[in-house]
């Protein structure tokens, strides 16, 4: 489930949208002003940020390149909400960093439409589309795992990470990369975290004989493959 944090100060506007993207099967969270918005993403990285320029006290704009500037918030995606349409605001607001600019009033089904494509850009991963490797199939939209016929049981990280390897397939990924694109921020995870989740994934895929298909590329991190080489699974860590 990708989450969502809307910043936004009119209480109307950000009931409206939190609702839909809820119905739409988004985590959200709601914020009034770029200090409780800073605050939120401090703590964890939301999957996209809907950021009204207009805020109390430090504007969307600001918020908006403070992030870019920073290299643990510099490819976050931001669609930039505002009242302003003029040509002249939209630049500034895509200048700013903001990866799209929708202007006030908006329909709910361009809304989705333009958070889904930031996702997509972003992650793959992040939506509901099944992905196939060799033998293993992978449901998102309904939390499904399969192989050889059968179905397999995953915890949620493990899902999330076999899902993220199955949509970037044959990709050697570090464990910083692997904790940037499945924990979604990593500033209080060790980077052996992945290490523990990668052995426990092996295990899961075990009973459908896949476990292999999860490589150790030595010095670099993991891959997923669908074409194991022979004791690959049994590697130690990258």
């Amino acid at each position: 489930m990708s989450r969502i944090l809307v910043v936004e100060d009119e209480a109307a506007i950000a009931e409206l949208i939190s609702l839909n993207l809820r119905h739409a099967g988004f985590d959200v969270q709601v914020c009034t002003t770029a200090a409780s918005a800073q605050a939120v993403v401090d703590q964890q990285l939301p999957d996209a940020v809907l950021l009204d320029w207009m805020l109390p006290g430090e504007s969307g704009l600001q918020l908006a390149q403070r992030w870019r500037a920073s290299a643990r918030t510099r490819e976050l995606p931001i669609i930039m909400l505002t009242a302003r349409a003029d040509e002249a605001d939209k630049v500034a607001g895509l200048e700013s960093g903001a990866d799209d600019y929708l202007a006030k009033p908006f329909s709910v089904n361009e809304l989705m439409a333009r958070i889904r494509a930031v996702l997509r850009r972003r992650a793959p991963q992040a939506l509901d589309v099944a992905v196939r490797v060799g033998d293993l199939h992978l449901d998102p939209a309904t939390r499904r795992v399969s192989g050889a016929g059968q179905d397999l049981k995953l915890g949620p990280t493990e899902f999330r990470l076999l899902h993220f390897l199955m949509a970037h397939p044959e990709r050697v990924h570090s464990r910083t990369q692997l904790l940037d694109r499945v924990w979604g921020d990593h500033v209080f995870i060790e980077e052996r975290t992945v290490d523990v989740h990668i052995k426990r994934l092996r295990e899961a895929l075990a009973p459908a004989a896949a476990a292999a298909m999860v490589e150790t590329v030595r010095g670099a991190g993991y891959r997923l493959t669908a074409s194991p080489q022979a004791g690959a699974a049994r590697g130690g860590p990258a």
